[in-house]
């Protein structure tokens, strides 16, 4: 039976407009997938016809006549937008019409709303936000990034299990490395509750590294990094101000003169390759782990390359069936409550 993926077809900055097409795409690239554009119906028409395309069997609309918008606060969107994109896009995961949903928009609405409708795996306290980070010697699945500014040990201690379960789903890991982000690597570092989350994780059964700092983020010696939401949320957006920072720079270097731009384009293949492993937009699509179902955070400013991504984390998800994976190792380790 095919895979069925909701997309909240109006959330995020450019809406239906990088989304549609990115669906597309998908459908192109995955025979085997089925989609859901909600969002308003006299909308998406005209778009979906603009780029030569109709509702089919694989690709249909559900009509959500509201939109959260993107400064909008969570406990509206929770309260007042139950006929909105977002909303009706989990709740087709919620009655299994769906096996995930993909959004762009508002990150605290979305989490709200996709908590209070899917609720909390068994053994989960709160959801985290995952993503994977490039790294010279691998990818690395770095969390939280923003849905729980501070959590306490035993918190943490969930975070690695289910980080350590979606890198042993999606990268085919057999026992991924763990490492908790600290200020030091030294075990005297950090404050009690990162050393706390340290004495949990290496009195377990899961392949605990220790501590690594910042710089080690993109080196790709641990698969999984854990830290609080407040921390990963400005790792993520420093490193994407940072891979900003040095395309603009870089651009501009050539361009100064006649030989910066001759020695552009003998180096123009080096260049694009280095683009592609520093870019974004290749790694969007961010899990929110814990809940029961699968649900992915596109980015908000997502184009259709980005969205795209989004869309595969979704289906690699499906596929694995992280959130079952989650449970059962919660089970071995007897962390229910």
């Amino acid at each position: 039976m095919a895979a069925c993926i909701a997309l909240d077809a109006m959330g995020g900055d450019h809406g239906p407009v990088e989304i549609i097409p990115a669906a597309l795409d998908i459908l192109k690239k995955f025979p085997d997938i089925n989609l859901i554009l909600v969002g308003r119906e006299e909308v998406l028409d005209p778009i979906l016809k603009a780029n030569g395309a109709a509702v089919n069997d694989r690709l249909r609309i559900k009509h959500a006549p509201e939109v959260v918008e993107m400064n909008e606060p969570p406990s509206s969107a929770l309260r007042s937008k139950k006929l909105s994109s977002m909303r009706l896009a989990i709740d087709l995961v919620r009655d299994n019409t769906a096996n995930a949903c993909v959004s762009a928009g508002n990150t605290g609405a979305l989490m709200a709303i996709a908590r209070f409708v899917l609720k909390m795996l068994p053994g989960i306290e709160r959801p985290a936000i995952c993503t994977t980070m490039p790294g010279i010697n691998g990818n690395t699945h770095l969390l939280d990034l923003g849905a729980n500014v501070d959590p306490d040990a035993a918190q943490l201690f969930q975070y690695a299990v289910m980080g350590s379960e979606l890198t042993k789903a999606v990268q085919n890991i057999a026992s991924p490395r763990i490492a908790l982000l600290n200020v030091g690597s030294e075990e005297i570092k950090g404050n009690d509750r990162v050393k706390q989350a340290a004495s949990l994780l290496a009195n377990s059964h899961l392949n605990y590294a220790g501590f690594v700092e910042g710089n080690d983020i993109y080196s790709g010696n641990v698969d999984v990094i854990v830290c609080d939401g407040f921390t990963g949320n400005v790792a993520l957006k420093a490193s994407e101000g940072v891979a900003g920072f040095l395309m603009h720079h870089v651009k501009h270097e050539f361009k100064k003169s006649l030989y910066g731009k001759l020695a552009a384009l003998i180096s123009m293949p080096v260049l694009k390759s280095i683009q592609r492993k520093i870019d974004p937009r290749r790694y969007n699509g961010a899990s929110l782990l814990g809940l029961k179902g699968i649900v992915i955070k596109s980015h908000g400013s997502a184009d259709r390359l980005s969205f795209f991504h989004a869309i595969e984390e979704a289906i690699v998800e499906i596929e694995k069936q992280v959130p079952d994976k989650i449970t059962n190792r919660l089970e071995e380790l007897l962390i229910y409550r």
